[in-house]
């Protein structure tokens, strides 16, 4: 069978819309959203970043991120820091680096169980063909 890119771009988003469901249950009984869990998850990676980057790494416009980052901040899971000038950064606090570690878990456990039926070979061609595709997108 032949597929066109608009089969596969659907089959992709359909598999985003199933991860999406799936993490955002299985993160609920931490009280995040998985739009809280994916800031935590990058303020883990990028302690540095400006609230600007970490809009951009969780796909949100940066008002909507600073609403975001502020209600995280109330719920004690991210405080605000001083960046350089008058620039201000967002780090986890103990208890955001709780929910993250084990959001991670539970994210990973979702992830792998969602992808189990592709052996390694076809999840390494998967994840090529994936960013072959996105390399192409950026040029």
């Amino acid at each position: 069978m032949t597929r066109t890119p608009q089969q596969v771009a659907l089959a992709v988003k359909r598999l985003q819309n199933r991860h999406h469901r799936a993490l955002t249950t299985a993160l609920a009984p931490l009280g995040v959203s998985l739009a809280q869990w994916d800031t935590l998850r990058h303020l883990h990676a990028h302690p540095d970043a400006s609230l600007h980057d970490l809009a951009q790494l969780t796909f949100q416009t940066d008002q909507a991120f600073g609403t975001l980052a502020a209600r995280m901040a109330a719920r004690g899971l991210i405080e605000r820091v001083p960046g350089p000038g008058r620039a201000v950064r967002h780090a986890l606090t103990p208890h955001g680096e709780e929910v993250r570690r084990e959001g991670e878990r539970r994210v990973a456990a979702e992830v792998e169980r969602s992808l189990a039926p592709l052996t390694e070979a076809q999840l390494d061609q998967l994840g090529a063909l994936l960013e072959q595709a996105l390399a192409a997108g950026e040029g």
